[in-house]
């Protein structure tokens, strides 16, 4: 599996994202059922509310190699600010028709 992460760009000065990063390699949390091997493609953030650069940055991601992507914990979850991200749905909706179907998603990471 080769993993596009994307993170909320509201947490990127106090999270450096090592937690997303050790589920991932450790095949922890929203990776526990994953059998194969996970690769980060890349890390990048949605670009600020409401996300409307998610869709361009998941492409270019899938362009590198990625057959998944992943929103962060910090999207679905709102950790560690406690707000989960009201345009996640969106988010993934509109990537999903950029990329097609065969795009898969990981909903959260920890």
């Amino acid at each position: 599996m080769k993993v596009g992460l994307i993170r909320c760009m509201q947490t990127e000065d106090m999270c450096p994202g090592k937690t997303c990063l050790k589920v991932m390699s450790e095949k922890k949390c929203a990776f526990k059922e994953i059998s194969e091997d996970v690769e980060v493609v890349g890390f990048i953030s949605c670009g600020g509310c409401p996300g409307k650069k998610t869709v361009t940055r998941a492409a270019e991601m899938v362009k590198r190699g990625a057959d998944t992507i992943a929103m962060a914990s910090c999207i679905t979850k709102g950790a560690p600010i406690g707000f989960p991200c009201p345009h996640v749905q969106l988010m993934k909706e509109a990537i999903a028709k950029k990329l097609g179907e065969n795009i898969r998603f990981i909903d959260y990471t920890h």
